[in-house]
């Protein structure tokens, strides 16, 4: 993946001069007075881990299989918030680890713990390195040096239970491989964030992930029934039964606990037939609200389709809906909802049922065009946002989720504190999970750099936190806690819950060399 941006350098593009235009009128967008920096001119510091520290290294996963060079370093410096490409950008390798390692099995992710632990070397564990709240950056005081922990080596399907509709696939595989391989079984995960192509199974566990067809398939922490966890301390083999009542579910503290607590060797993961058919469409609401009444409908009385999702009268308009298309649909079109349904022989059946729901509830049934459109263009938005960076313009992602009594209260706060924090920013937002009690709010944010956009965005980011958690949301629905959200984290448990988490991390973790820094302070 691109060092300095998102993806596959191939697929970057420049920005169609009609945009560059339009946010140079609507936002004052100007290209950046310095040009970013090329991959050698990103600054590293020395390496920090002793000559014995790395042939201790080497002795547990093989010469080959620890890195210590700049490419390998830079590789693995930080995730792909915008702040991390903003630092990337300017030549900032400050946090890029001292070596890269590795591993090719439990045992030697285990073996590799308990030498980092002994040295005291602060270790990060490293999937698809796609997080964008932080989550991919130790803090290295009191520590030796610090290790990016690859686990790309954990790449394997284990077995399938087709029986029981399982699979045990090793962390390091990334979506499209884990679905070639299921694919050869008749059988796939269902599991499609943004972060598709390069995100790993092990990451989606460690964040709590959740995929687009999330309304039909679940988040991923539903399809985890099983995995195996190396720790300092030992190993963790959880997972004897689909449910039980056997005390607390110990899956739930390593299940978005990103790396602090443990490292994810395998998973047990729930799978379902591959649908044979899948038709997306669009259809129009004439308000934010009259949508969310329609998609609470579906979500509480049924039937609800694989996707659904529901862009506010912004993205709408502006077109983000819909990737690579300007304008989208007419300024005056309302709200765009895509429906979206996936299966074999019922499909026609849920369509039916569901289209029903939606035109009593107001909709405009648009056809197949705007669904096909989006669904095809789900994974080329960070490359949009790249080419934004690129001529001026601060773009980045922010969400939350809340119960549907309460959503129009949180959408308000969120708009209002961006808009205070950044004058006149442009702000989108789209409904894309659903549940009977509540949904997700996802928030795309547009406005021109200023001198200092690092910390023109760590003061917005800030506030749409307070607002968040004031307004009663949650600081995070999918993309997890990292560094960025560790406060909004802590003011929502509360400090008899960081107290719990902090004692989690002691027993487990006692020398706290596990992604220090990230999740709890």
């Amino acid at each position: 993946m691109l060092w300095s941006g998102w993806g596959d350098p191939a697929k970057a593009a420049a920005l169609p001069e009609p945009l560059r235009k339009l946010l140079q009128d609507m936002l004052g967008v100007r290209a950046p007075e310095t040009p970013a920096a090329s991959f050698g001119e990103v600054r590293l510091a020395p390496v920090a881990l002793s000559p014995l520290v790395l042939a201790e290294l080497r002795a547990v996963v093989g010469d080959g299989h620890v890195r210590s060079d700049a490419d390998a370093r830079i590789r693995h410096t930080r995730g792909k918030s915008t702040p991390d490409l903003m630092r990337m950008r300017a030549g900032d390798g400050s946090d890029a680890p001292d070596a890269v390692v590795l591993p090719g099995s439990h045992a030697e992710v285990a073996e590799l713990l308990g030498l980092c632990a002994a040295h005291r070397v602060a270790v990060v564990p490293f999937g698809g390195g796609t997080s964008v709240v932080g989550g991919l950056v130790a803090t290295r005081r009191g520590f030796a040096g610090v290790v990016a922990l690859d686990l790309a080596r954990l790449n394997r399907l284990i077995s399938v239970d087709t029986e029981s509709m399982t699979a045990e696939m090793e962390p390091g595989l990334r979506t499209p491989q884990a679905e070639q391989l299921l694919a050869t079984h008749g059988l796939t995960l269902g599991h499609f964030p943004q972060s598709y192509e390069y995100a790993t199974l092990g990451g989606f566990a460690a964040a709590r992930s959740s995929g687009q067809a999330s309304a039909g398939y679940g988040r991923f922490d539903d399809m985890v029934v099983g995995m195996t966890v190396a720790t300092p301390r030992g190993t963790l083999d959880l997972g004897r039964a689909p449910k039980s009542a056997a005390g607390p579910d110990l899956r739930q503290v390593i299940l978005g606990s990103e790396g602090a607590f443990g490292v994810i060797t395998s998973l047990r993961l729930r799978v379902r037939r591959a649908p044979t058919r899948r038709i997306y469409e669009g259809w129009r609401f004439a308000s934010f609200a009259a949508g969310s009444a329609a998609l609470r409908r579906l979500a509480q009385e049924g039937p609800v389709p694989t996707v659904l999702r529901l862009s506010d009268e912004t993205e709408t308009m502006i077109g983000l809906a819909r990737p690579g298309e300007l304008g989208g649909l007419a300024a005056d079109a309302g709200c765009l909802a895509i429906a979206g349904y996936e299966g074999s022989g019922e499909v026609t059946a849920l369509r039916e049922r569901a289209a029903a729901v939606l035109s009593e509830s107001g909709g405009l049934h648009l056809g197949t065009e705007p669904g096909e459109s989006w669904a095809h263009g789900r994974y080329s938005a960070p490359y949009l946002r790249d080419s934004l960076l690129a001529v001026g313009a601060t773009v980045e992602t922010l969400e939350t989720a809340g119960f549907w009594s309460n959503l129009p209260r949180l959408y308000d706060a969120v708009r209002l504190s961006l808009q205070a924090s950044l004058g006149s920013p442009l702000v989108m937002c789209h409904i894309s999970h659903v549940y009977g009690t509540g949904a997700s709010l996802y928030f795309t944010v547009v406005t021109a750099q200023s001198g200092d956009p690092l910390a023109q965005w760590e003061t917005a980011k800030r506030s749409a936190g307070e607002a968040i958690v004031a307004a009663g949301g949650t600081i995070s629905h999918h993309h997890g806690v990292g560094r960025d959200h560790r406060e909004g984290y802590a003011a929502e448990i509360g400090e008899l819950g960081v107290e719990i988490l902090r004692g989690i991390k002691d027993r487990l973790d006692p020398r706290g060399i596990l992604n220090p820094g990230v999740l709890i302070g």
